[in-house]
């Protein structure tokens, strides 16, 4: 395996994969809410092709943009925040968003609540795996999940003293909680 180093695009060509030298810094306030712009603009685009009406949010924190749909009504929104669905069409949001721009993003979105849902179900697996350690196990596996997910477990699990860290590859890679 070559690596061929461009300086006048500062990208790094590997196995036909480009990447973007500077991939490794946040990104500007000002590329993320770009970011969030096309994210917005493409959830909108989807949102009325199904016929969907909801309010679209956009934030940027810890080098990420955040898009976040919301619906102050009852609507059918709720059929789009299952957290498989919510993945998936971050995805593509992401995809779309690489497109216009050219970079990789780490965009987060979320429907109708999903991530802070989510981030409930964590903490209750934690406190759940961290109870099993303090009654004498000496190790606890969560089930397998996305990174977004583990990064947040990870967060969940140092607040409460505890050392984790992810094993496996692909789908199957989950995180193991430990005593510090």
């Amino acid at each position: 395996m070559s690596d061929v180093t461009n300086t006048e695009t500062d990208t790094v060509t590997t196995d036909a994969v480009a990447i973007d030298a500077d991939a490794t810094e946040a990104p500007s306030t000002s590329v993320l809410e770009e970011e969030g712009e096309i994210a917005a603009d493409y959830i909108e685009e989807l949102l009325d092709i199904t016929d969907l009406d909801g309010d679209i949010e956009i934030d940027t924190r810890g080098g990420r943009a955040y898009v976040s749909v919301n619906s102050s009504e009852d609507t059918n929104l709720r059929l789009l925040a299952k957290p498989e669905t919510v993945n998936a069409l971050q995805d593509l949001t992401r995809i779309a968003v690489q497109t216009k721009t050219g970079s990789f993003s780490r965009l987060i979105l979320d429907v109708g609540g999903s991530r802070e849902a989510r981030a409930s179900e964590l903490t209750l697996l934690v406190e759940k795996a961290v109870e099993r350690i303090e009654a004498g196990a000496e190790s606890a596996a969560l089930p397998a999940m996305s990174s977004y997910e583990r990064k947040l477990v990870h967060d969940i699990v140092a607040d409460r003293g505890f050392v984790s860290a992810s094993e496996g590859e692909g789908r199957d890679r989950h995180t193991v909680i430990t005593r510090a």
